[in-house]
């Protein structure tokens, strides 16, 4: 059997074709993204078409959403299958998630439960995974002078997103908007397990009630059941109802203006999760850093400046496949800090760690204790206060934070990778077929 694997160049594609081919399903890759991020929609149209017309494919799959890829599948009835594994991914917004030949797996929670009344019956939550075997390989086979360079009291690895802020390149917001903004950061900072950027930009005397669930109330211009249904038109020109600070983003964010999706996607959506919840991410990864680097050797594997953190030792960035898994091993703490937009749910960093056998001290996220016990697998932290306080701790206490990492590697050896996820995956897929 064969199915299509529309890449464009994901960490994680080369892992998942692999579970593919142990199940004895022949992959055909369309490429075309992989080198050329400039691709049309009706060039992928025209792609997949012609090879759906050669092949007799299982299914068509991708990591994230492609609305050109559903629409096209939706035109040959062909399934169309897809993981997503960031967040925001401003593609969701588009009419074609209604597509019947879907089958949409989302790997945030809350990602989640905000888009699956759109097509209740074909959106599903699928954690992410790694490559356990992959890992032991590469750590194996490293030599004891790579192993020794490797090693950290505290290693972090990514960007510190400065360089590629978007809060950054909106121009002409007031002074009232900026301190708002600034005053939500410090706010959402201080909590750990909730996001509350979007319910804070709503909040005005006058503003839409919020629901529970995180979607304005059906009354409002901006409802997600309406934006998500293609209900909404000219939504840029619409303010009734909206507070001041969102009608200044109104009034200064292109995006909201000029993306395909703009008629379909709430307003406070985008601007909580693109843009400040970016922008978040830059002030918590300089303070936290700065913070532990005042009484610990922390190495930042990073190619964003580290001009802000002079007694952070930079190590410039990490080769994915050969260097990261070596550093996460031989680090004596492994330092996660999960960006804002992702709500709930784990990022590939947390099971590449452990399945490193790497110990690791994360930022409390909601479904971290559906799938590791805390304490037993893996540890986590809920303020500035505490992250401190427990890499002072686990410094010092060697035989507990090695059990710690053991036990956070066997789960995810056992639990947690691709042949897992990709098997739950299909099984699920064969289910609503």
């Amino acid at each position: 059997m064969e199915i299509l694997f529309y890449r464009y160049g994901s960490i994680c594609e080369p892992d998942i074709i692999k579970c593919f081919h142990s199940m004895e399903l022949e992959v055909v890759e369309e490429n075309s993204q992989v080198t050329n991020k400039k691709v049309s929609p009706s060039e992928t149209v025209a792609a997949v078409s012609e090879l759906i017309k050669k092949h007799s494919f299982l299914f068509v799959f991708t990591i994230n959403f492609f609305p050109a890829v559903s629409d096209i599948c939706q035109i040959y009835q062909m399934p169309y299958v897809c993981w997503t594994v960031d967040c925001p991914v401003m593609e969701l917004f588009s009419p074609a998630l209604a597509n019947d030949c879907n089958r949409v797996f989302m790997f945030d929670k809350a990602q989640y439960e905000y888009f699956r009344r759109v097509n209740p019956k074909r959106i599903f939550h699928l954690p992410l995974a790694t490559n356990v075997s992959r890992w032991d390989q590469v750590i194996s086979q490293a030599s004891a002078k790579d192993l020794k360079h490797f090693s950290s009291d505290i290693s972090f690895i990514g960007s510190l997103y400065a360089e590629k802020d978007p809060y950054d390149k909106i121009q002409g917001l007031s002074e009232y908007t900026k301190g708002y903004v600034e005053g939500m950061i410090e706010a959402q900072l201080q909590v750990y397990g909730y996001n509350m950027l979007e319910d804070l930009l709503n909040v005005c005397h006058d503003s839409p009630a919020v629901l529970s669930d995180g979607f304005l109330s059906a009354s409002s211009p901006f409802s997600a059941d309406k934006a998500l249904s293609g209900g909404l038109h000219n939504i840029a020109e619409q303010k009734t109802g909206l507070s001041p600070v969102m009608q200044d983003f109104m009034e200064h964010v292109p995006d909201l203006k000029e993306s395909p999706y703009a008629p379909y996607f709430p307003p406070s959506y985008i601007i909580a999760h693109h843009f400040i919840g970016m922008h978040a991410a830059v002030a918590e990864r300089h303070r936290l850093l700065s913070m532990l680097s005042e009484n610990h050797a922390v190495d930042l594997y990073t190619f964003s400046d580290t001009d802000r953190l002079p007694k952070v030792h930079n190590r410039g960035g990490a080769k994915t496949l050969t260097e990261m898994p070596l550093i996460f091993h031989q680090s004596r703490i492994n330092l996660n800090m999960t960006i804002r937009p992702i709500q709930t749910g784990l990022s590939l960093r947390v099971f590449d760690i452990l399945g490193c056998g790497g110990f690791l001290l994360t930022n409390y996220q909601q479904e971290l204790g559906e799938l590791y016990e805390i304490g037993k697998d893996v540890e986590v932290f809920t303020s500035k206060e505490e992250l401190a306080e427990k890499a002072a701790y686990y410094l010092t206490h060697e035989e507990e934070r090695q059990k710690i990492a053991r036990n956070g590697y066997e789960k995810t050896r056992a639990l947690h990778t691709y042949e897992t996820r990709i098997s739950q995956m299909i099984r699920m897929v064969f289910k609503t077929l």
